[in-house]
């Protein structure tokens, strides 16, 4: 193209809602179409969204497989604002030619305070007494009358998924003098272990052993209900049960039952199966700690999951290899 016809801006998608000021510097570069709105899409319009576009960023409402992509001729990368990415297919994006990305590290601390913090509200009763207060049930200070909790100092904490996330956890459970155990697909090196101070353990011993367990692995189809019926029944009924990991490993209306009858001390969920969905018996629960979702939201971190995803996405769009891509084998460059 000469100085009088320039070349024309990439055409790239914001599926969902994200800062003005990232959205600005993003059209600087490309022609954007954004979804400023915050709408959900469903599939069928998510298809038509990714038709015409060079790029995508998108969030884990957005659904990438085949069907998402059958349109897509002239798509290069979708580029997830996030670090978790089950809503990704990564074989039928690899098949399309396409890269997929995510945003790794610029999350981790922030996870792992809002597991710790989650952990701790389950484990002392916080929402619950919260509401015990707002109700105006409290009507003096007293010894056994007023909800009590289990402690969290000088107790074992199971941690299940001993990525960034789960190291930073517990590390963070040095500062409560806790013993910390771990299970994982592979076992950590001998280095990470010390300075996290754990003890690899089977599944099964952890959820025997554990005070307090914490689920941080990804989603996958063999993760599906890494925690259900069976393995609650091996967990200590004094225990606690958190998930800052993904909806779907735990079978929520298990955990619910298990709940509701006492056989587990309490649960702290930051994610569901079906979410936005929260499964019913759950909220009819007073031994139950629910967020939406919001592990890593605090503003200086969901902007560097915006800006990481951002230069994924520019750097795909410029022949370059993107700074986190997971399907290193259709680059090119």
């Amino acid at each position: 193209m000469t100085k009088d016809n320039p070349s024309p801006k990439p055409k790239i998608l914001v599926a969902r809602a994200i800062f003005p000021e990232a959205l600005a510097k993003l059209e600087e570069s490309f022609e954007v179409r954004s979804n400023q709105a915050d709408h959900v899409w469903t599939p069928e319009e998510l298809k038509k969204e990714l038709a015409s576009v060079a790029g995508a960023l998108v969030t884990g409402s957005e659904r990438i497989d085949a069907g998402a992509l059958s349109q897509a001729a002239k798509l290069k990368i979708v580029a997830n604002i996030s670090v978790g990415y089950n809503n990704f297919d990564i074989q039928a994006i690899t098949a399309a030619g396409v890269m997929a990305t995510n945003t790794p590290e610029v999350l981790t601390d922030t996870t792992a305070d809002f597991g710790f913090a989650l952990l701790m509200a389950t484990a002392r009763r916080v929402t619950e007494s919260e509401h015990w207060l707002r109700a105006g049930n409290w009507l003096k200070w007293s010894i056994a009358s007023n909800p009590l909790g289990v402690d969290v100092h000088h107790t074992t904490l199971g941690i299940i998924g001993m990525g960034r996330i789960g190291q930073g956890i517990a590390k963070r459970a040095l500062g409560f003098d806790m013993n910390v155990i771990y299970y994982n697909r592979s076992r950590l090196s001998e280095t990470h272990e010390k300075a996290c101070q754990a003890t690899y353990v089977s599944k099964e011993e952890l959820l025997r052993t554990a005070d307090h367990v914490v689920l941080v692995l990804p989603y996958t189809a063999q993760n599906h209900h890494t925690i259900g019926a069976k393995e609650i029944a091996l967990m200590k009924p004094t225990a606690t049960l958190i998930n800052i990991a993904r909806g779907g490993i735990v079978d929520d209306a298990a955990l619910a039952q298990a709940l509701k009858e006492k056989r587990l001390f309490a649960a702290g969920l930051d994610v569901f199966e079906g979410e936005p969905q929260v499964h019913p018996e759950l909220l009819k629960l007073s031994n139950v700690v629910l967020a939406p979702h919001i592990a890593s939201s605090t503003e200086k971190t969901r902007r560097a999951m915006v800006d990481l995803a951002i230069d994924n996405l520019s750097a795909a769009l410029a022949g370059k290899k993107p700074p986190s891509l997971i399907n290193e084998e259709v680059f090119k460059g």
